[in-house]
């Protein structure tokens, strides 16, 4: 080698060692320290999280329909066909008490129809029973809560409060923090340095299905990145709301010439209805119902099942890499210790 080319080569590395850490992470990402921590946690805090991820995920896409649901579980009301008057509230609450001996009337409501079946609210103890009533022989004609209804409440109820009130809403907001977590650092090692990454960006013929699997991860999570963060946000916001309503009024103190219309008030405003795709009737991009309503909650829809692919293509992509490589060494180790006895 000659001297000039030596000196060249010299130089060469000495430049290359001269990377800064932002040259280094837009060239070769994977070299970089901070890039292998950013992949341990988003790795760990995806599989801590991957069943609420999943939960969440799958209720808030069903839940954007909720009106709808709502609407099919609501059954045709009854209305009493028989002869004679009308009980009064009083004859009502003691042919409820006879059905239902041990219980007290808390309420009894009535429709606008006044032939339609009546809902008494029957409590003891504990217990509550929601029934109605013919409003004319004050016969119990069935649960003034159809099956259905209660499901959907139900899942509302998983959906934002975890089955467990407010304190189940305040986890709730530290979740949505927590995805949202997961998915600054999944954007983060998503980077594959500046020759490769507009194959990050679709999928290619030819892999096999461990790559295609790994493909489909980084693709999805790339293209949904900004649902996924109106999601954490807005979700963030509806369980915990004092903090973002505070740095609102921190930033723009509220006046009585203000009221209503700074932009903190805005952005707090549409936080609510895109968590939920719910624009209809505020005039962006839906006038009333229709096509463009129906065609947005779909895509609110589809997309809210994002983290739970996100989730499943993870765990497939932990399982091929971390669990049974050590399996196999498991097995291969047990079966040695096996021929050496």
């Amino acid at each position: 080698m000659t001297r000039s080319t030596m000196c060249c080569s010299l130089s060469q590395v000495s430049g290359g060692n001269q990377l800064t850490v932002w040259q280094r992470w837009v060239r070769h990402p994977k070299k970089v320290w901070l890039r292998r921590v950013l992949f341990q946690v988003h790795l760990w805090s995806g599989i801590a999280l991957g069943i609420y991820i999943l939960m969440m995920s799958v209720t808030g896409s069903v839940l954007v329909y909720s009106n709808e649901l709502y609407r099919a579980a609501t059954p045709e009301p009854i209305i009493s066909r028989g002869p004679g008057a009308r009980l009064t509230d009083v004859q009502l609450a003691e042919a409820a008490v006879h059905l239902y001996p041990g219980y007290r009337v808390g309420r009894i409501t009535r429709a606008r129809n006044l032939d339609q079946a009546v809902d008494v609210l029957l409590l003891r103890g504990d217990e509550i029973k929601h029934r109605q009533f013919d409003p004319r022989s004050g016969s119990d004609v069935g649960d003034s809560v159809p099956i259905g209804i209660w499901l959907v409440s139900r899942l509302l109820d998983l959906h934002d409060n975890l089955f467990a009130g407010p304190t189940g809403r305040k986890l709730n907001g530290g979740g949505a923090l927590a995805v949202l977590a997961v998915a600054i650092t999944g954007l983060a090692i998503w980077w594959p340095g500046i020759n490769k990454w507009r194959r990050s960006l679709t999928l290619y013929r030819g892999a096999g299905w461990k790559r295609f699997v790994w493909h489909s991860h980084s693709m999805i999570g790339f293209w949904s990145f900004g649902f996924i963060l109106v999601f954490g946000v807005s979700g963030a916001y509806l369980s915990i709301p004092q903090p973002l309503q505070n740095l609102a009024d921190w930033l723009e103190p509220p006046t009585t010439a203000n009221a209503g219309l700074r932009i903190g008030d805005r952005v707090i405003y549409w936080l609510a209805f895109l968590h939920f795709g719910r624009i209809n009737g505020v005039g962006i991009p839906c006038g009333g119902p229709g096509f463009c309503d129906q065609t947005t909650k779909a895509i609110w829809a589809l997309f809210g099942l994002v983290p739970a692919v996100m989730f499943v293509t993870g765990a497939i992509m932990w399982w091929n890499r971390v669990l049974r490589p050590r399996l196999a060494r498991g097995q291969g180790a047990t079966a040695r210790i096996q021929r050496s006895i």
